[in-house]
């Protein structure tokens, strides 16, 4: 099945034409109403510094409720501590920041281009992308960054620069999406480390009810 290519109308396939990767579609750009379409119709971008804009829609989706995420014993004693503050939206171009400088394990430099950046720090200004972190003795040491739709919770990247901040910053987004309504927060692609936390895979067909449209 050819891949579909964008062009300057507004508009993507069913996210059921997905190849079997989850790649959907190529091109198009970063504004802000096609980046906020793509959302409401479960695709999001992904690709490398130098590659076209690419847009993914894997199956299975890789998914965790706001209210079943995973508290440990020692996590429930931590989260009591008086040293750090959980804020919403305090400082989203830091957190996008920091996220794109942070390096991953097994991987050479980030996804998160330039274009990339500037892209979803406009949907932040326009309301539709968030930030959460997490602050000890007023310094940021974690957070996270994703964008919200009307079903469900697209979360793009975190980083963390202390022991558990992630997970601290993972639990306080859940709370807070779910008093919001929200119960599904999308976490893309599998890992080990929110599979910990609760997180599981989904059915695309499944996914799909989650979608506003």
């Amino acid at each position: 099945m050819p891949i579909f290519r964008l062009n300057e109308n507004l508009i993507f396939p069913e996210i059921e034409l997905a190849e079997e990767n989850g790649l959907i579609a190529i091109g198009g750009d970063l504004s802000s109403d096609r980046l906020y379409l793509a959302y409401l119709n479960g695709i999001f971008p992904w690709y490398s510094e130098g590659e076209p804009i690419l847009w993914w829609s894997p199956d299975p989706r890789f998914v965790l409720k706001t209210n079943g995420i995973h508290i440990s014993k020692s996590m429930k004693r931590i989260l009591i501590r008086d040293n750090w503050e959980f804020t919403i939206n305090n400082d989203f171009n830091s957190v996008i920041s920091k996220c794109k400088s942070m390096p991953r394990k097994g991987q050479d430099g980030t996804w998160i281009t330039g274009e990339m950046l500037n892209a979803y720090k406009a949907l932040s200004e326009e309301g539709k992308a968030v930030s959460f972190e997490i602050w000890e003795d007023n310094e940021l040491i974690g957070g996270m960054y994703g964008v919200i739709t009307p079903g469900y919770f697209a979360g793009e990247s975190m980083f963390s620069l202390k022991n558990n901040a992630s997970k601290l910053v993972l639990i306080k987004a859940c709370e807070y999406l779910l008093e919001k309504g929200i119960d599904l927060f999308d976490c893309q692609i599998y890992s080990e480390h929110l599979k910990s936390m609760g997180a599981f895979e989904m059915p695309r067909s499944e996914f799909k009810n989650y979608l506003p449209g």
